[in-house]
C-alpha cells in the first residue's frame, strides 16, 4: 500500500520506538506488565502531592461502596414491586430501598464529582513534578555528560515524549482505578446474589477487551507505517507556507511541483488511514459479536437460574442491571489498561533518564569555597571529553595569583576553552588536582565554586528576559536596584543601547514575544560584559568577549576589563594577540598541553609559537 512513497530510508524516529513496541505487544503480555505501571503511576502521583492522591483514592473507593450500596438496594425495590397484594401496597413497600437507592446514587455521583475534581488538580501537578524533576536532573549533571550521545540521546526521548507520558500514565491510572473500583461494586453484588454469575460476567467482555487492544495495535502499526510520509509532507508544507523559501520558490516556478508533491503524500495516507479504519471496525464488529454471544449466555444463566428457582424474580433482575453496568465496566478497563501500557513504555523512557542521571550527578560537598582566593593553582590536569580519541587538555600545571592578568593563546582546537572551562568547575579533569588556596576543588560544593567566578562566553546566551534581568541574573542570589545595573551597563558600554530600547531596561529581548526586541551580536557580547561586572566575582574569565564587536568597542572592553582586573584575577582567551600584551602572565597551548609560558617580551624573546602567531598578526595589519 505504501510503496508510493519513496521513504524507505527514512529511519524510524526515536521518538517513535515505543509505539513500535506496543504495536508488536501480546494482550497476556499487557497483562503482566499492567500491575507494575500502575504501581509506578501512583508513585508518581504520591510524590507530587500525597494529599491530593489521598483524596482521589478515597474518594473513588467511597463512590464504588456508594455504587454497590445503590445496587443491593436494588434488590429491595424489585422484592417490593414484585410481593403479593395490592398495587399501592407494593410501591409503599418498594419505598425505602427507592429512596435509599437514590441517595446511594447521588452520594456517588458527588463523590465522583469530588474525585474529578481532585484528580484535575492533581494531574497538572504530576506533569509540573516531571518536568521539573527532568530539568533538575538536567542542570545537576556533569558539564561532560552532554558530550555522551547516549545521555543525550536518553534525555530527548524523556523531554520529547517521557514527560507528558508520566502525566498521561496517572490520568490513565486513576482511570483504571475508577473503572475497577466500578467493576468490583457490579462484581460484589453478583457474588452476593449467585456466584455463578460472576465466571459469565468475565466472559462477556473478553472479546470487547481483546477487540479494543487489537483495534489500538492496528493504530499503532498504521503510524510506524505513515510516519515516513507525514514528516515528509509536513517538512513540505512548512516550506510552502514559511517566509525564508518564499523567494525561491517563486523564483524557480515550483510551487505546483511542490503542491502535487503534498497531495500525494496525502493521498497515501489519507488511503491507509481509510484502510485501517475499516480493519478496525471489522475488529471491532467481531468483538462485539462475540461479547454479544457471551452477553447472551450470561442471561441464559441468569434465566436458568430463574427457572430452577435458584433465584428469586427480584434478585433476577438486580442481577441483570449488575450484569449490564459490570459489562461496561470491564470494557473500560479494558480499553483504559491498553492506554496505560501503551504510555508505560515512554514513561519508561522518562525513568530510565532519571536514574541515568542521578549516575551522572554531580558530587556536592558541604564545603564551600572561600569568598576570595589567594591562588589557584593546576598540578598536572588532563581531561577528555567522552569518547574522544585524545585528551582536550593534557598534563596541565599553571598558578593564578590575585590581582593577575592570565592569558591562554593558541590555534584552533589547542585546547584554551577547555582549560578554562576545568577553572571555571565547569569540568572535572579525569587526573591533576586543582587547589584554591591549597585545597582540593574536589572538596568544595561546586556550586559555591562558581559563585565566585564570572564568565563571558564568545557566544553568550540570548536569555529571553528584560534587558534589566539579563545583567542582573550575574547575581541572582541578591536583588539588585535599578542603579545598579545601570552602572553594570554603563561598565559594559551597554547602557546608551538598553536606552534606546521601546522601554529601555524592562524591554523583553525576544522577537518571539509581543513589544519584545533583539540585539546584534555585538550589542549581546556587551551585554554578557556587563553581567560579568554585575557579578562581580574575583575571577573573571573571558573566551574570546570581543569576538562580534567592532575596534573601538574592543578597545573600550578591554579598558574596562582591565579596570575590573584590579584586586581580581582575570584570565583572556583570545586569538587577538596584541591584546594580550599586558598580560601578566601568557600560557601558549598546542594540542592541550602549554608549550610556553612567560610575559610577552619574554615569549618573543624565545621565538616560539608565540611570537609566530603574533608577528603573523602584526605584520598582517602592517601590510593593509
Amino acid at each position: 500500500m505504501l510503496e508510493e512513497q519513496d521513504g524507505g530510508e527514512l529511519e524510524l524516529p526515536y521518538w517513535l520506538t515505543s509505539t513500535e513496541e506496543a504495536a508488536n505487544t501480546t494482550f497476556l503480555q499487557m497483562l503482566r506488565r499492567l500491575p507494575r505501571l500502575l504501581r509506578e503511576a501512583w508513585l508518581l502521583a504520591w510524590r507530587a502531592s500525597p494529599r491530593t492522591t489521598a483524596a482521589v483514592l478515597t474518594l473513588q473507593l467511597a463512590a464504588g461502596l456508594a455504587a454497590a450500596l445503590g445496587l443491593i438496594s436494588v434488590v429491595g425495590v424489585f422484592e417490593g414491586l414484585l410481593q403479593a397484594g395490592p398495587t399501592p401496597e407494593r410501591v409503599r413497600a418498594a419505598v425505602p430501598s427507592l429512596v435509599l437507592l437514590i441517595v446511594a446514587l447521588a452520594v456517588r455521583g458527588l463523590l465522583s464529582s469530588a474525585a474529578t475534581a481532585a484528580h484535575g488538580r492533581l494531574s497538572p501537578m504530576v506533569y509540573e513534578a516531571a518536568e521539573m524533576r527532568l530539568l533538575d536532573l538536567t542542570t545537576r549533571v556533569d558539564l561532560a555528560t552532554f558530550d555522551d550521545p547516549e545521555w543525550r540521546d536518553a534525555m530527548e526521548r524523556a523531554r520529547d515524549r517521557g514527560i507528558m507520558a508520566a502525566q498521561q500514565v496517572v490520568d490513565h491510572g486513576i482511570e483504571v482505578l475508577t473503572n475497577v473500583v466500578g467493576l468490583a461494586a457490579a462484581a460484589g453484588v453478583l457474588a452476593v446474589l449467585h456466584p455463578a454469575l460472576l465466571p459469565m460476567l468475565v466472559l462477556a467482555v473478553v472479546p470487547t477487551g481483546w477487540a479494543a487492544v487489537r483495534s489500538a495495535r492496528l493504530g499503532y502499526r498504521s503510524q510506524l507505517r505513515l510516519i515516513a510520509v507525514w514528516r515528509r509532507q509536513r517538512m513540505l508544507a512548512y516550506l510552502l507556507a514559511a517566509r525564508e523559501p518564499a523567494g525561491e520558490l517563486r523564483a524557480f516556478t515550483v510551487r505546483r511541483f511542490l503542491l502535487a508533491e503534498v497531495s500525494r503524500l496525502l493521498r497515501i495516507s489519507t488511503k491507509e488511514e481509510q484502510r485501517v479504519v475499516g480493519r478496525q471496525v471489522r475488529t471491532n464488529l467481531i468483538g462485539q459479536a462475540l461479547g454479544g454471544l457471551a452477553t447472551g449466555l450470561a442471561y441464559g444463566m441468569l434465566c436458568w437460574l430463574l427457572w430452577t428457582d435458584r433465584m428469586d424474580l427480584a434478585a433476577g433482575g438486580a442481577a441483570a442491571y449488575a450484569i449490564n453496568i459490570g459489562i461496561g465496566k470491564l470494557s473500560e478497563v479494558a480499553f483504559t489498561a491498553n492506554r496505560v501500557y501503551e504510555q508505560g513504555l515512554y514513561f519508561a523512557d522518562f525513568q530510565g533518564f532519571s536514574e541515568m542521571s542521578e549516575q551522572h550527578a554531580e558530587p556536592s560537598p558541604d564545603r564551600r569555597a572561600p569568598e576570595r582566593f589567594g591562588e589557584i593553582r593546576l598540578d598536572g590536569v588532563t581531561f577528555s571529553y567522552p569518547d574522544a580519541e585524545r585528551p582536550a587538555v593534557k598534563d596541565v600545571s599553571l598558578t593564578l595569583r590575585r590581582g593577575q592578568i592570565i592569558a591562554l593563546v593558541g590555534e584552533n582546537g589547542s585546547g584554551k576553552s577547555t582549560l578554562a572551562a576545568v577553572l571555571a568547575g565547569l569540568y572535572r579533569p579525569q587526573r591533576g588536582t586543582v587547589h584554591w588556596d591549597g585545597v582540593d576543588v574536589t572538596g568544595l560544593h561546586p556550586e559555591s565554586i562558581r559563585e565566585r567566578i564570572a564568565v563571558v562566553m564568545q557566544e553568550p546566551t540570548r536569555w529571553p528576559l528584560s534587558a534589566r534581568l539579563n545583567i542582573a541574573i550575574g547575581r541572582h542570589d541578591r536583588p539588585a536596584s535599578l542603579d545598579q545595573v545601570r552602572e553594570s551597563a554603563r561598565s559594559g558600554d551597554a547602557h546608551e543601547f538598553v536606552m534606546e530600547l521601546p522601554r529601555e531596561y524592562e524591554t523583553l529581548l525576544s522577537r518571539h514575544f509581543t513589544d519584545g526586541a533583539d540585539l546584534s551580536g555585538g550589542q549581546w557580547q556587551r551585554l554578557a560584559v556587563s553581567r560579568a561586572f554585575h557579578r562581580d566575582a574575583p575571577l573573571l574569565i573571558c573566551d574570546e568577549p570581543t569576538a562580534n564587536l567592532d575596534a573601538r568597542a574592543e578597545h573600550d572592553v578591554y579598558r574596562r576589563l582591565r579596570d575590573l582586573a584590579a584586586g581580581r584575577t582575570v584570565v583572556l582567551i583570545t586569538h587577538r594577540m596584541a591584546s594580550v600584551r599586558e598580560a601578566d602572565r601568557i600560557y601558549v597551548l598546542d594540542h592541550g598541553s602549554v608549550i610556553e609560558e612567560g610575559d610577552h617580551d619574554e615569549l618573543m624573546a624565545a621565538d616560539g609559537l608565540y611570537a609566530q602567531l603574533f608577528t603573523l598578526q602584526a605584520s598582517a595589519y602592517q601590510s593593509a
